[in-house]
């Protein structure tokens, strides 16, 4: 077989063994649009497998590669959806927090984490962000990120501790925060 030309059976291979996980992290990403993201993946990289060079890495880097590319044209889409995701959950501190019952306080607390948080993945750069997820939810490692983003190992590395620390930082100004039972409490 020509390395550079992989054909039918090779193409079935590599679908069997790398579709599952690369479906995973699509559906992470886009939600309903996974599926047809995750064929279009392999119709490009059908369509394009006399540009792969396996001197540059294995096909799955090559495959999420493209994925990559192909979530892009989504990256609007995500941005609208996280920051729909935080307002949906943020508190009115001023409006009807005072009348949530006890028991869902800690419902409420973790809503307001989970919005900020969602604000604040949505805030990173699209590269950060990237990074990020390849390696959260596609359970990729730093060479196979950096496969797929045709960026350095280092680069790799790099971005993801920065992103991490940043987050850290985050959410240890959440942990500081009053919770929404200290913040009726102040009000009574």
């Amino acid at each position: 077989m020509d390395p550079a030309r992989p054909g039918p059976a090779e193409f079935a291979a590599l679908f069997d063994g790398e579709a599952p996980g690369l479906l995973r992290y699509l559906g992470r990403r886009v939600g309903p649009a996974a599926p047809d993201l995750l064929s279009e993946t392999f119709a490009v990289a059908i369509a394009g497998r006399d540009g792969f060079d396996p001197d540059r890495g294995d096909a799955r880097g090559w495959l999420y590669g493209i994925a990559g590319n192909l979530l892009r044209r989504h990256l609007r889409q995500e941005d609208r959806g996280l920051r729909a995701t935080a307002r949906a959950f943020s508190l009115d501190a001023a409006g009807d927090g005072a009348i949530l019952a006890e028991r869902v306080a800690g419902q409420v607390d973790a809503a307001r984490r989970v919005s900020q948080l969602a604000g604040r993945i949505a805030d990173l750069s699209a590269g950060d962000r990237d990074v990020l997820l390849l390696t959260a939810w596609a359970e990729l490692d730093s060479a196979e990120v950096a496969a797929a983003l045709n960026i350095p190992v280092g680069t790799v590395r790099s971005r993801l501790h920065r992103v991490r620390r940043q987050l850290r930082s985050h959410e240890a100004g959440l942990s500081a925060a009053p919770s929404s039972q200290e913040v009726d409490d102040d009000r009574i």
